[in-house]
């Protein structure tokens, strides 16, 4: 049974780099809590205090988390095989959220019920903007098999120069205020991928303790600290008329957010900690919670603007500010991951069980056609 099987991948889940997925999510959906509310828009306008000050740092995660998702993606799919069912089942767990939700929302009266909107829903591929995430990473996906390829046929020292050259151009480059780059989700996500590759296969600077990583992790988490206060007090002083706050750990390839994605990764990737089912099953629902709490425009509406309120309650007292803030993360991420693990256990065996067969027979006709135009 498929079912049984997932059960028993989860079981053999590490519980390390699985509380790593859970502490990144938390800090994504604490990011969304900031810049999807209205929140960093009032903030711009606040007066510079200390609350305005510990929200900016609050929210200033998300895009590094990105890179560490990515960075166990590649870890542990480097060694791995793309089947068509796990691109089935990606597909699927994305479609089911994005139509059960607009449906929801049309019912409640947020979405007007529209038939090209539903096709709209299922249609995997939406934007390859660094706003869509989740089309990104659903069109990077479909890359990994030929991205395996290259790296099994580079040696140690060809991986190495591909890492520093992808570092150089895609992190440092970026984060010289000077150069005017954009870049794509997709070819981001590969480079996360080449360097946590080379990570599994070769390690990175073995001379490094965990310990060590952990307090390099810690000293680079300051650093962004630190550059995200002076920015905002350079802006509230009027020093310059850019509001950038987070220029240097946002978007996700700026050098800073790398590095402390590399390093905080190499600090879990080595911690020891006993085996948790609990863990284990939060971990396994993080890609989840985030397809859920971060689905469309009217679910950051509803959300973040109207249930929450976050702007709302920007003017309590900061003790009470950053409870409720961190209080209204936990109970999302936590929600979220219950429906997704109803979902996954309960529902994903039977909507796999009506779609594979005939998924298999239209991947047999393509692999047919191919074949067919290869001989001939």
């Amino acid at each position: 049974m498929p079912h049984a099987k997932e059960i028993i991948r989860h079981k053999q889940r590490n519980s390390n780099l699985e509380l790593y997925r859970i502490i990144v999510m938390l800090l994504i959906v604490a990011h969304h809590y900031v810049v999807n509310s209205g929140l960093f828009q009032t903030l711009q306008t606040a007066a510079w205090t200390p609350a305005s000050a510990m929200m900016l740092l609050f929210g200033a995660w998300g895009k590094t988390g990105i890179n560490c998702f990515m960075l166990i993606t590649g870890y542990f799919m480097c060694k791995s095989e793309i089947s068509g069912r796990k691109l089935l089942k990606l597909y699927l767990q994305i479609t089911f959220y994005t139509l059960i939700i607009y449906l929801i929302f049309c019912i409640t009266g947020h979405e007007n019920l529209s038939p090209l909107k539903i096709l709209w829903t299922i249609w995997p591929i939406k934007s390859l903007t660094s706003n869509d995430f989740v089309s990104c990473f659903l069109m990077f996906y479909l890359f990994i098999p030929f991205i395996n390829i290259l790296i099994k046929n580079l040696d140690g020292q060809s991986h190495l120069k591909l890492v520093i050259l992808l570092s150089l151009f895609y992190g440092f480059f970026p984060t010289i205020p000077l150069i005017p780059m954009t870049f794509s989700y997709v070819s981001w996500f590969m480079a996360l991928y080449v360097i946590a590759a080379y990570i599994r296969l070769y390690g990175l600077c073995p001379k490094i303790s965990r310990n060590q990583w952990g307090c390099i992790s810690i000293i680079l988490i300051l650093m962004g600290a630190v550059s995200i206060t002076g920015l905002e007090a350079i802006y509230k002083l009027g020093i310059t008329s850019h509001y950038l706050p987070y220029f240097f750990v946002s978007d996700s390839n700026k050098l800073l957010s790398l590095l402390i994605a590399v390093s905080s990764f190499m600090y879990f990737k080595d911690l020891k900690i006993p085996h948790s089912r609990v863990i284990n099953a939060l971990g396994a629902a993080t890609f989840g919670v985030l397809l859920i709490h971060a689905n469309s425009d009217t679910m950051r509406q509803w959300l973040w603007r109207e249930t929450v309120d976050c702007v709302g309650h920007f003017g309590n007292p900061i003790a009470e500010t950053l409870l409720y803030a961190a209080t209204s993360v936990v109970i999302i991420f936590v929600v979220c991951a219950g429906i997704e693990w109803f979902r996954a256990s309960y529902l994903e065996p039977h909507i796999l069980g009506f779609f594979e067969p005939t998924f298999r027979k239209a991947k047999s006709k393509v692999n047919a056609f191919i074949a067919s135009k290869t001989n001939g």
